[in-house]
Order: C-alpha cells, then structure tokens, then sequence
C-alpha cells in the first residue's frame, strides 16, 4: 500500500503546556474518523507534511505535533539559551496528554518512528487506556545499551567515519563518553565550537544508517541551524537513557498486552539492530513483527508501504473519541 496524496490540515494551533513551552500541533483528515496520533524522531526531527501521507484521510483524524524544541514549536533548541531542563520524556508525555485532552479524544491509535517508537511505548506503558493501537516503526528504546551501541561500538562497521567522529572531540574531554563529550561540546561558549560540534555529530548520524539501500544524505543537515538543535536534542535524550530506569521499555512490555501492536524494523538497521524489535515482539503476545529484508533504519518502498497498511488495519468507520 503506498502513500496516501498530500493533505494540508484542516485545523492547527499552538499549545501553551507550561515550563514555558507552547507546542504546535495539526489535525488532518476526516474530523469525524478514527482519531490516530504522529510521534516524530529524531529527538528533534519535528513533523514533517509527508508524515501525514501516512494516513488514509477518508478514515483517520490525524494529530501531529512538534515535540518540545523543535518544529514550530517554541522556544527553540536551535537557540543555545533554550533551558532543556523542562525537555524530558515525561515532559512530553505530560504534552501528549494535554494534547489528547484538548481534543477531546478518548483513545488514539499511535503511530511511532525511530525516536517516536520509544515515545510510543513509554506513552503506551504509562496510559494504556488511552492507546487503541501502537505501529512502530524502525524500533528503538533508547537504552544505555543502544546509545552505547549507537555512539560507540557500531563504529567497527564504520571505522573511518567513527575515526572521525571520535578525533573531533577535544583531548581534554577523551575521558567522557562521545555522547557526552558531544554534549559538552554543544553547550560550549564559542559559537563556532558548537557548531562544528553539530556538523560532526550529523555526519555520524549519517553515516551509520547509510547501510539503507538507496540512501542519500540528509539535506536537513546542510542548515546549520536545524543541525545544531538536531544534536543538541538528541544528545540530551541520548546521553539520560530518555529519562526512563534502564531497560524499562522492554522489561514492562508484559504491560502492553491487549494492546494490539506491530513492530516494522530493516534487516540492514545496524545503526538499530533488530534485537531491540524481537525483544519486544517476544514479550508482548498481542504484538506481530515485520523484518523488511530490503531495508534500513527506515526507506525503502516495502517498509514505507508495510507501515502505511500495517497503519489502515486500524482504521474503522466513526469516531472513537
């Protein structure tokens, strides 16, 4: 099933969620469909039009949103006054409540990509009454282990771009892990040590999902201002395990059963291996797994057109909230 044709939304808005923060968020569709919710990745992708091709707008109500710092939503990341203090899972578990409140939805299916996969499941585990379905996509948790894996050990498959990526950090921070050090270096007075600090972290994150058949660089990462938020979120995320006890995502997957899920994940996903996905898979009964042997960390028209069919399984005539 391929995408659906480009919807502009029918209604949009900001949403004043204290710590002062005020969200963006879109509804597209139909008004009266099944309710559905968008979480982006990255930490720090935002959400983009084309996600909203993923949805038949014949039969969902779609919710998309630019998580905390980053889209439309303000202030900023990109600005390095930005206080990220306020800008945790739980923060943005907080936003999607008040979101689902403010539309007055009862229960939402909840599509997930990379980052938003681990959005997902923490936002699943903590309100399962408010979770009709879950699809997740390219499939992380956002483990110690996963960012060690991420940051550091996927670097024996990628060596001359992971020599790179760790010779840009300074001798004196050597003795840090890259995801902190990379941290550090974003916070740094001098502008233009940020800045390289973000050029070399978006060229890593290139790199190691590069694998995908057909990949291209991200022309995302040529605007220095969205590569500087881009690094600075998903270091901040990264570097705290996402703010949840470690492991948690996988050991409180039992609490998913009933919640009819599916799980989509590249063979060639090195940057995530698909350890994380069957893990999951194994542990939560009411969940199915799609290994795409033609993929990555998401691309590809077979793992673009399983996410959008495995997406209208769970469309159904009127409105659930």
């Amino acid at each position: 099933m391929s995408l659906f044709p480009s919807i502009e939304p029918y209604a949009s808005g900001m949403l004043d969620v204290g710590d002062g923060q005020s969200v963006y968020w879109e509804c597209c569709g139909n008004p009266h469909g099944k309710p559905a919710l968008y979480l982006h990745g990255g930490p720090g992708g935002g959400s983009r039009p084309g996600a909203r091709r993923y949805f038949d707008p014949e039969r969902f109500r779609v919710v998309l949103f630019d998580q905390r710092g980053c889209g439309r939503s303000r202030p900023s990341a990109a600005d390095p006054r930005t206080d990220l203090r306020v800008n945790t899972t739980h923060h943005l578990l907080e936003d999607i409540e008040k979101l689902r409140e403010l539309h007055k939805i009862e229960a939402w299916v909840v599509l997930g990509v990379s980052w938003g996969t681990t959005l997902g499941l923490a936002y699943a585990q903590a309100h399962p009454e408010r979770v009709s379905g879950l699809v997740l996509a390219g499939v992380t948790t956002t483990s110690t282990r996963e960012v060690q894996w991420i940051t550091e050990d996927v670097g024996r498959i990628f060596p001359r771009e992971w020599g790179r990526f760790a010779a840009a950090v300074p001798a004196q921070l050597r003795d840090q892990r890259l995801v902190d050090a990379y941290a550090t270096l974003l916070t740094d007075p001098d502008p233009l040590v940020r800045e390289h600090a973000a050029r070399e972290w978006c060229l890593w994150e290139d790199a190691h999902v590069s694998l995908t058949p057909g990949h291209r660089p991200n022309p995302r990462y040529e605007d220095p201002d969205f590569r500087f938020l881009f690094a600075r979120l998903v270091t901040h995320y990264w570097r705290n395990a996402a703010f949840l006890p470690d492991d948690q995502l996988v050991r409180e997957t039992a609490s998913l059963d009933g919640i009819p899920g599916v799980l989509i994940h590249g063979r060639y996903d090195v940057s995530g291996p698909l350890e994380t996905a069957w893990r999951l898979h194994e542990r939560w009964r009411t969940s199915e797994l799609h290994v795409i042997n033609d993929a990555g960390h998401g691309g590809g028209d077979t793992f673009q057109n399983t996410l959008v069919g495995s997406v209208s399984t769970f469309a159904e005539e009127g409105s659930a909230g």
